[in-house]
């Protein structure tokens, strides 16, 4: 479904319908902050997330932040995602690379995304919105990443208010990305591995020092790249849908100079 807010916290109720199929998910959310809030507060807007985190029996196997903005965030926050080992990005790393957002969309079930990640000139309508922030035309090509993912199956755009749109920029703005979204769900490639091995190119890479080659999937319909990181046989059936990680020809570049990609430990890290 596509989701229309309203407050984010609306995305908890969206995680709690995983929790009814009983389904262990990746969530991806576009924000300039991580929206945690204090351990005391009760649930908001900026406090849903680690409810979600806190939440028992709990369904989550990966929150990833795309466009966070470092004086919007404590640092204690940032040693908690470490921690936690979730993968958080700052606005301007991600503007670097634009495309380098494609394997973390690929990898979500849910996303959530809130308007204020956008700079203030392209979507006003939004009380805690920054002069900073992604440009319209860049949400919505992450957005239009998301619809491409053939693991996702929900999306919610939220805390867009009326009162403070100028001329229904904001709410203009939503809509294209929802049709971006919509432009790349039926764009979708239907590449997800092991639907057939022969569609795909098999890399193995070994990397000095350490004990696990790292194994790559090249699809030969879309040329997107996976990587298939070890788990424990006794958690296998558990984390099946989470063991082969969407990734970029970067991450083959890295692991090619005998270096271990970020995102492969960050899964390994879960995994074992």
């Amino acid at each position: 479904p596509i989701i229309l807010g309203g407050s984010q916290d609306l995305s908890f109720a969206n995680y709690r319908a995983y929790e009814s199929l009983g389904q262990i998910i990746n969530i991806v959310g576009v924000d300039s902050i991580f929206d945690l809030g204090k351990a005391e507060q009760k649930m908001d807007s900026h406090s849903y997330l680690s409810k979600i985190i806190l939440h028992q029996p709990n369904f989550l196997f990966n929150y990833t932040n795309i466009g966070y903005q470092s004086y919007f965030i404590d640092p204690e926050a940032i040693e908690l995602m470490d921690s936690l080992y979730f993968d958080v990005y700052r606005l301007g790393k991600i503007r670097e690379d634009l495309s380098e957002a494609e394997p973390l969309m690929r990898n979500a079930d849910m996303v959530t995304v809130d308007v204020s990640s956008v700079r203030h000139s392209d979507a006003p309508g939004n009380k805690g919105v920054s002069p900073n922030g992604f440009y319209g035309e860049e949400v919505c090509q992450i957005v239009r990443y998301a619809g491409l993912s053939d693991k996702l199956t929900s999306i919610g755009f939220y805390e867009t208010n009326p009162k403070y749109d100028q001329n229904g920029q904001t709410s203009h703005l939503v809509a294209q990305m929802i049709w971006y979204f919509i432009e790349g769900f039926y764009s979708r490639k239907q590449d997800h591995p092991y639907k057939d091995q022969e569609a795909y190119i098999k890399y193995t890479v070994s990397i000095k020092d350490h004990k696990d080659q790292i194994i790559f999937y090249k699809s030969k319909k879309s040329d997107r790249w996976w990587m298939d990181v070890p788990v424990k046989t006794n958690f296998r059936s558990i984390y099946e849908r989470h063991h082969l990680v969407p990734c970029s020809y970067s991450d083959y570049e890295v692991a090619c100079k005998d270096d271990i990609p970020d995102r492969w430990w960050q899964a390994y890290q879960k995994l074992m």
